[in-house]
């Protein structure tokens, strides 16, 4: 996996997608536009966030481990009506979608960001679960909310990110859940 071609998950210097303050917005890309979308951003100093995921892709007839975006054609940033402006001149966007419940936005990337963090298998849920709200009682996702699924006899956990409807299902123990209701 070549590591020039894959921009950071989080910007430079910023821990949490708790930790930037501002207004956050959801860049729908043109397709697979998501990774030189970041790279653009960290040039212009405007932090964002683009979860990624290992995948195995083939090419030429051999396998290969990359990083692909986890939320194929989003990424998400923070910045002013300035930074909005500028993130559209780079031509690589759809349209910019603001975020209008910040604090609620803000935990769900968290919840993903830390996920990620504890190198857990992640893959995508392509729309929001109907199902009891659960909470992780202990461990290094302690504090992360998501709805409750069963896939295949596997207890999973849906991290929701709410204003694109989708969200990206965990394993998690069973025992490690608590209700959040």
């Amino acid at each position: 996996m070549a590591v020039a071609e894959n921009p950071p998950t989080l910007s430079h210097g910023v821990q949490s997608p708790l930790d930037l303050v501002g207004d956050w917005w959801v860049a729908h890309t043109k397709a697979r536009f998501e990774k030189a979308l970041a790279w653009d951003l960290l040039a212009l100093g405007i932090p964002c966030f683009l979860p990624m995921i290992e995948r195995t892709a083939i090419w030429g007839g051999r396998k290969r481990k990359v990083l692909a975006p986890l939320f194929p054609s989003y990424l998400f940033y923070c910045g002013d009506w300035e930074d909005r402006q500028s993130v559209l001149k780079t031509s690589r966007v759809c349209q910019v979608i603001p975020v209008r419940q910040r604090q609620r936005f803000v935990l769900e990337l968290d919840a993903i960001h830390r996920a990620l963090l504890c190198k857990r298998e992640l893959t995508l849920y392509p729309f929001t679960a109907a199902g009891k709200r659960c909470r992780v009682a202990r461990g290094p996702l302690q504090g992360i909310e998501g709805i409750v699924i069963r896939n295949d006899g596997t207890p999973r956990i849906v991290l929701e990110v709410s204003i694109l409807g989708q969200g990206a299902a965990l394993e998690i123990e069973a025992d490690l859940l608590e209700s959040a209701e």
